[in-house]
């Protein structure tokens, strides 16, 4: 079967041997899946790490699952959320604190424009109120990268307690915790580690763990509970995706093997400087400044003279082979090209043909 590329934020291509590992059949209280478990949780530690600092929390569902769970594990009803907003992520957060009946207040930017520590600071000094506050770290609204250190110290410096939602960039850029003053950090499985969809998880410090007992209003979200069941025996507290896990595990060792995240980051960069070239030789500029970008998925504004809209155009990539994603936007008519997954540069050179291919004969697309 031939397979199609990826270039999306998630999911994302993966290498045969991650969707090889999906092959066998787990028991989920069986002692070597117990073991699987344990090598999951410290590998994820040790991406960002956390060993000493963290405790890692895997948990079934999407990325949006683990935010969820944890905003219900961490946030009491008596706390008050401060959530950065540029993007459409940092939106749906604030939408599930609100949903869950938390106190919110939004501090936004432009879908452009980063967030800026010093207005964090001063936002945080006008509302004491305020006991934590939400970051997503890399918003693919865009591909805007978030100054994470100056913000995380300013949260530091006011005494309050940073969640960091680094879906997009955990596994290739850096997030050190032996450094970065972070209460929780929450990622998933199907992007920059290049597992398959399924798992999601949380690097939380133990006494935040520890101090939510009975907090969340959710049985199945409870990190709470989770933790102290993987701690208590190694066993998750309600049936596990285990080919999901045993793919993400192959994947981390192949991270390791790649060189970990720094050498993740460089494959990245460098799939992400060919795709703004070419494409803007094609005619498609980046709606972020060059230097905003991360290389993470690249945002184009569609060109005012552009002969297909979006639909046929990605019909065409498709059928050459590429999967691209629709703009996430509201103020601009754009599309997304990811960076990330199991490609590489001769493969973003391979769409870029394809791109050129189809603006060659439109009405054949």
């Amino acid at each position: 079967m031939t397979q199609q590329i990826l270039l999306t934020p998630g999911p994302l291509t993966t290498r045969i041997e991650t969707r090889q590992a999906m092959l066998r059949d787990w028991g989920s209280r069986d002692p070597a899946f117990i073991a699987l478990t344990a090598e999951l949780r410290t590998r994820l530690l040790a991406v960002a790490e956390g060993g000493p600092t963290h405790a890692c929390v895997p948990l079934q569902g999407s990325g949006t699952f683990i935010v969820e769970a944890v905003l219900a594990t961490l946030l009491r009803p008596a706390d008050k959320l401060l959530v950065l907003v540029n993007g459409a992520y940092g939106e749906r957060i604030a939408a599930i604190a609100r949903r869950m009946g938390r106190a919110v207040e939004i501090l936004r930017w432009p879908e452009d424009r980063p967030v800026e520590a010093a207005r964090v600071a001063a936002a945080l000094r006008a509302d004491p109120g305020v006991t934590h506050v939400a970051l997503v770290h890399c918003e693919t609204t865009t591909g805007l990268l978030n100054p994470l250190a100056g913000i995380a110290a300013a949260v530091a410096d006011a005494g309050r307690h940073l969640l960091l939602d680094a879906m997009s960039s955990f596994g290739a850029i850096d997030i050190d915790l032996r450094t970065l003053p972070l209460t929780a950090v929450m990622a998933s499985s199907n992007k920059c580690l290049e597992g398959v969809p399924g798992i999601g998880f949380a690097l939380i410090e133990p006494a935040a763990l520890a101090a939510a007992e009975g907090v969340s209003p959710s049985l199945s979200l409870d990190l709470h509970a989770q933790w102290r069941g993987l701690e208590k025996d190694g066993q998750w507290r309600f049936t596990p995706p285990v080919q999901v896990v045993a793919a993400l595990v192959e994947a981390l060792r192949l991270l390791d093997a790649e060189g970990g995240p720094p050498a993740r980051l460089a494959r990245y960069d460098g799939n992400c400087r060919t795709l703004v070239a070419g494409m803007r030789r094609l005619g498609f500029e980046l709606y972020l400044e060059e230097a905003l970008q991360a290389p993470i998925i690249a945002t184009f504004r569609m060109p005012r003279d552009f002969p297909l809209g979006f639909a046929a155009f990605y019909d065409a990539l498709a059928a050459r082979g590429f999967l691209i994603y629709p703009g996430k936007l509201t103020q601009a008519e754009t599309f997304r090209i990811g960076c990330i997954g199991a490609i590489d540069r001769q493969d973003i050179q391979r769409l870029l043909a394809a791109v050129e291919a189809t603006l060659a004969a439109p009405e054949g697309a």
